[in-house]
């Protein structure tokens, strides 16, 4: 009697991108698996496939941490330059009507022009876990609409959460 500790990978998990390529190629507005075909059709509308290899990515739950993350990110870079030109002078060193237009406009350029980027390193987040709708095993890269089982799926009528 053979104990293992844990099971064997399964075919899926060998044939996905591994987590920082998957990341790097959604953050390049990139298809996760074969880093080819483009992610998004509109600006933040995903394709329901990739052009290049297949991968369905209706699936893809990428719904509020983008904005999270990109109002940390851009709160934070912005908060440090207001303290910064803000603070440690005698005089303002800009002034209110000035210091309020850059710092608005920089926070609505930055915050626009993260959104995509971080919402594309999301989706190849949950795909390289095979979090969602990546359940299902990824095309073989060169043989295109070649895909395998999907994790957990049900069968029939069976009762469930549908599409929650």
């Amino acid at each position: 009697m053979t104990i293992e500790a844990f099971p064997p990978p399964d075919a899926a998990a060998a044939t996905r991108t591994r987590l920082a390529p998957a990341m790097a190629r959604g953050f390049l507005n990139r298809c996760p698996h074969c880093g080819k075909g483009k992610l998004f059709g509109r600006f933040l509308k995903v394709r329901p496939e990739c052009e290049a290899c297949g991968l369905s990515m209706e699936g893809h739950r990428a719904d509020d941490l983008p904005p999270y993350l990109v109002i940390f990110i851009v709160g934070h870079i912005v908060g440090y330059l207001v303290l910064k030109v803000e603070s440690g002078y005698d005089e303002p060193l800009l002034p209110l009507w000035l210091s309020c237009t850059v710092f608005l406009l920089l926070s609505l350029i930055m915050g626009l022009g993260l959104l995509q980027p971080v919402k594309g390193a999301v989706i190849g987040l949950q795909y390289a876990f095979g979090m969602h709708g990546f359940g299902v095993a990824p095309p073989v890269l060169g043989v295109r609409g070649k895909h395998g089982g999907e994790a957990g799926t049900r069968t029939g009528n069976a009762p469930g959460l549908g599409n929650a």
